[in-house]
């Protein structure tokens, strides 16, 4: 009965699903506050890239795994879909992860390990792996070692760039949101009913979550929340970008998926490789944080935190919406236009703090 209704109205499951998510995240994170307040499990105030002025919780991840966690085993079991089951495993270690850093903190060779090792469970057991690079850099087909190689790293890479943009009131939720529910559009609009089940599933999530954590704040996601959502993403990329793989068997959907998927994380990759290339050029460590992320140079600009995520969602939309109207110039011409574009508008950026007095 209820996979014909599936089959018959999926738009329906994909509704539930999302509004599943969603309350249970509502009603879980009180709670989380309450436990936060009566412990002191606190965001303490003496990290130089934080601008809040209070005590605030950084325990709201844990409610968006346990909804996400929730609503994809019970709709995953109703389709049986078995891929799920490494996706969940995975981000319990890394919720684990993400939940010791956040109470007592991790040293960064345990974070770079447990990292690694959820990204070969989804690589190798979960069949989360990219097979060629579309032309890009000359590069195609890739064997399954060196395939499966650059998957971990690139699932590594944006499992952190969620975490570098989580520096203000509901910016990675925000970004997160607009990844997550447009790869469940597409994914709908494909007939893969799986992947759209995750990908609103986690929307849902993050979207009871922002209730909460939009400025000013009364809850952060923390490490464990960002990095679920990184991981997450992370994996509906790859598998948006396999499903549309033209080969003699498939035509696809959407053409030049890879370049689509980059426009749709355009935001934390542009942050990340911009402030990994900036450190390094200064001579400083890649991994030591700082205030000179995107969302520090438009707060510096004199925007509060509501219109730094109104100008970042925005531009967001506008590469997605750009990168489908030209996606049939292929992939090496979009990825490094949508870039290059970005780069365009950092350096306005940075002419505008200059004149300001402040860069």
């Amino acid at each position: 009965m209820l996979l014909h209704l599936l089959s018959a109205n999926p738009v329906y499951f994909y509704l539930a699903i999302f509004i599943l998510a969603a309350v249970i995240v509502l009603y879980s994170i009180p709670s989380v506050i309450y436990i936060s307040t009566k412990y002191s499990l606190f965001d303490k105030n003496d990290m130089h890239r934080k601008t809040h002025q209070r005590n605030i919780s950084r325990l709201g991840g844990v409610a968006i795994v346990v909804s996400f966690t929730i609503t994809t085993l019970l709709f995953s079991t109703l389709i049986r879909f078995e891929e799920a089951n490494f996706l969940i495993v995975s981000c319990i270690i890394l919720a684990a992860l993400g939940l010791k850093d956040d109470v007592h903190g991790s040293n960064t060779s345990t974070k770079f390990i447990l990292q690694l090792l959820v990204a070969m469970i989804l690589v190798f057991f979960g069949g989360f792996r990219l097979t060629s690079l579309y032309g890009v850099l000359g590069i195609w087909d890739m064997p399954l070692f060196w395939g499966g190689i650059f998957s971990v790293i690139l699932i590594i890479f944006l499992n952190n760039a969620f975490n570098l943009i989580d520096g203000i009131d509901g910016l990675a939720a925000s970004i997160g949101i607009i990844a997550n529910l447009i790869f469940g559009i597409l994914f709908a609009l494909m007939h893969q009913l799986p992947y759209a089940f995750i990908a609103f599933s986690l929307a849902g999530a993050i979207g009871g979550f922002l209730r909460y954590n939009w400025y000013p704040a009364k809850i952060f996601m923390g490490d464990t929340g960002a990095l679920i959502i990184g991981l997450v993403t992370a994996a509906l990329a790859i598998k948006f970008i396999e499903l549309n793989k033209v080969t003699a068997s498939n035509t696809p959907l959407i053409l030049s998926a890879p370049a689509i998927a980059v426009s749709i994380l355009i935001v934390p990759i542009f942050d990340s490789l911009r402030i990994f290339t900036v450190r390094v050029l200064k001579g400083k460590s890649p991994f030591i944080g700082d205030r000179n992320h995107i969302h520090h140079r438009l707060e510096r600009l004199g925007l509060k935190p509501p219109y730094v995520i109104y100008t970042t969602a925005g531009l967001n939309l506008c590469m997605v919406a750009l990168g489908l109207l030209i996606r049939y110039l292929g992939n090496f011409f979009l990825i490094f236009f949508l870039l290059g574009l970005c780069l365009i508008l950092d350096f306005i950026l940075v002419y505008r703090l200059r004149k300001m007095g402040k860069f």
